[in-house]
């Protein structure tokens, strides 16, 4: 009898035989199984794509697709999908073919139903027990990789920024992240704010880059009755919404040279006055920012104050592009998956070979934002219990593009191309380059001399002004 309490445990038998795929299907249904027909290996496949089954009774002998080729298609595109095998009396051979193929079961024609029915509720055990086990390592592996606030990265470039986002936590001070867009700026914010003492006032965000000059300086300090066209009552900014708690403002790299002036007067003196009003207005706000932009590089040429950004940048954490994050894309990948099949109400199980080396090989300009989209458009597109790479919306890396192979580099080879990749993703700096490779600066450098390149290192501004200009 079905053991899922759920809902029916669904079979699919194939056979080319009509009159016993008939009577296979009417046994079955008597005992609470829901069966699907096909009469050979392609059909089965059809079957499968538009609705997985929970096992596979399949004939060996059949023409146009056996069961041998259909049980290693399965293997392919549907995981562990558990087949059951039906051979002839006495063909030992294309059973022991069948079991080396992956095959949970085989049964000989003419078939006992008794023992079809404890061979059904084996393989709905065994694949109970496996999702069971699936489910705990993915938790188990969350909490080791688990960073702060429900963060995930195992990588040593991570842990790092966790390690960093801990320390700062607790402290007062003006914190700055810097990274690619899509790395998880925001994300790392908010995680600072609960992990410190003002995680239960309130945490505030402002994306700068996306309000004109005149609703920036209204959004960040409020506005009086009347300031302006169309102020027909007083508003408060940001800066008093986050009184007692965190304000985060993104793409601080954004903010007009006006602002800029007014956002380093709160931050030295903590007052100011509303947009229109002469009141000055104290407040107790623990300022975070964000930017995809080199700060010290647009100080350099004079877009951004120097003052302010030594303001801002008093302790500094840099989020590392995910293509400079190793395994981590596959633990985030895993994560999204199981998080998108859940909403979605979808059995799929993982990704295939295929899937994997695709996602690895890609280069990921949107970084995690992108990975969480790509995935999640795979899980809704998906007809099988396996993400494969058509499924994934990326472009295939060419083996030339990615200068390695694997297998068949060496590690030289493959040490060169991690060098000079995580170099190129943090901008030629050979002390990120370093921390995120969890290697010396000394050996960085020492591997450039080999490669005939020649260390990059970018210097900020060389001392902040004191006062206003």
């Amino acid at each position: 009898m079905a053991t899922n309490t759920s809902r029916k445990a669904r079979v699919l038998v194939v056979d080319d035989e009509a009159s016993a795929r008939q009577g296979m299907q009417l046994l079955l249904t008597q005992e609470g199984y829901e069966v699907s027909l096909a009469s050979n290996g392609r059909e089965a496949l059809e079957v499968l794509s538009e609705r997985p089954c929970d096992v596979v009774v399949t004939d060996l002998k059949m023409p146009e697709m056996d069961g041998i080729e259909l049980l290693n298609v399965i293997r392919e595109k549907h995981g562990s999908m558990p087949v059951i095998v039906i051979t002839a009396f006495g063909d030992v051979s294309s059973a022991v073919s069948a079991m080396r193929a992956g095959a949970e079961h085989y049964l000989v024609k003419p078939v006992d139903f008794d023992e079809l029915s404890v061979a059904l509720e084996r393989c709905l055990e065994r694949s109970s027990l496996r999702h069971e086990a699936e489910n705990l390592r993915r938790q188990v592996q969350d909490k080791i990789a688990g960073g702060v606030g429900g963060l995930l990265g195992a990588s040593p470039a991570m842990q790092k920024v966790y390690k960093l986002a801990r320390q700062v936590a607790s402290a007062r001070a003006t914190v700055l992240l810097t990274g690619e867009s899509g790395t998880g700026k925001g994300e790392l914010a908010r995680a600072i704010h609960e992990m410190g003492p003002r995680k239960t006032a309130p945490f505030i965000t402002l994306h700068c880059a996306a309000l004109a000059e005149g609703v920036l300086e209204s959004e960040l300090f409020g506005h009086e009755k009347g300031a302006f066209t169309g102020a027909d009552r007083k508003r408060p900014g940001r800066f008093e919404q986050a009184n007692g708690g965190t304000l985060f403002l993104d793409e601080v790299g954004e903010i007009p040279a006006s602002i800029q002036v007014k956002l380093l007067r709160v931050l030295q003196e903590r007052c100011f006055e509303r947009v229109g009003g002469n009141e000055t207005i104290r407040t107790d706000v623990r300022l975070i920012a964000a930017t995809n932009k080199d700060l010290a590089k647009e100080v350099a040429e004079g877009r951004f104050r120097e003052d302010l950004y030594y303001r801002l940048n008093v302790v500094h954490i840099t989020v590392p592009p995910l293509r400079a994050r190793g395994n981590d894309i596959m633990l985030l990948a895993n994560h999204f998956l199981h998080k998108f099949a859940q909403e979605n109400g979808k059995a799929i199980e993982g990704f295939s070979d295929r899937a994997v080396a695709t996602m690895l090989a890609h280069r990921w300009p949107g970084n995690v934002r992108e990975l969480e989209n790509a995935v999640e458009r795979a899980v809704v597109l998906c007809d099988n219990s396996v993400i494969d790479a058509p499924d994934l919306p990326l472009e295939p890396t060419p083996a030339s593009r990615l200068g390695i192979a694997i297998p068949g580099s060496t590690m030289a080879e493959i040490e060169r191309y991690a060098i000079l990749t995580t170099l190129d993703a943090v901008g030629g700096s050979t002390t990120k380059a370093a921390e995120m490779l969890d290697l010396s600066v000394r050996t960085i450098q020492y591997r450039l001399h080999e490669y005939g390149r020649a260390p990059k290192e970018r210097t900020g501004p060389s001392k902040p002004s004191e006062k206003v200009g």
